[in-house]
């Protein structure tokens, strides 16, 4: 059976046809992510989510004249999109360090270490829709009303979610005022959001 044929059969959700494309594609597909990624692991993960895509919207898929060329453009635009969101999130902590530094001047490095650490686990304990809301307006830079028509919910539950978001922080950083006082005057807790998190 074709390729061709096997996205036709997908199509119309054909399990046995999705495993057939999946076998024969998975492993070149990996072996060319991962001489972006040079990390195996992840480059699994990439090309996992990139068939899960293909079954997801199989309704959707287009026309495809070479099924190998269009499994390629996924995977590099799925691990494209991987590397901005890590660049993002790598990008916003490391300015938080750096802020703490520069105000902190007087401040043990490893202390402040120690605080960034903190504020990550804490961020990865959040409820999954919890983080997802934080990070979305917080890394993604979306606007509450953005937030709340991309994961289809109302503007108020993606309110809820960022007060959660901010409690949990305060909570953590009760015993580290001075550090608290830091996160408030950022732009990851700031305008309206800062109101919220000091009620």
């Amino acid at each position: 059976m074709t390729d061709l044929i096997l996205i036709e059969a997908i199509k119309q959700d054909d399990n046995g046809a999705f495993e057939e494309l999946f076998n024969r594609h998975y492993k070149p597909l990996v072996a060319y992510i991962n001489t972006f990624t040079n990390d195996f692991q992840l480059s699994e993960d990439i090309v996992q989510q990139t068939f899960i895509t293909i079954w997801t919207q199989r309704k959707k898929l287009p026309f495809i004249k070479s099924i190998k060329n269009y499994l390629h453009t996924v995977s590099y635009n799925a691990f494209i999109d991987h590397y901005n969101k890590s660049k993002r999130t790598d990008s916003f902590f490391e300015d938080l360090k750096e802020k703490a530094l520069r105000d902190s001047i007087d401040d043990d490095s490893e202390l402040i270490e120690r605080r960034i650490a903190k504020l990550i686990n804490i961020v990865n304990s959040l409820p999954p829709r919890c983080k997802e809301i934080l990070q979305l307006n917080k890394i993604e830079g979306l606007k509450y009303a953005e937030i709340a028509k991309k994961l289809d919910i109302s503007v108020k539950t993606v309110e809820s979610q960022m007060r959660i978001a901010f409690q949990k922080i305060r909570e953590g950083f009760e015993d580290d005022p001075s550090f608290l006082i830091l996160l408030i005057n950022m732009s990851y807790l700031k305008d309206n959001e800062n109101q919220q998190f000091e009620n």
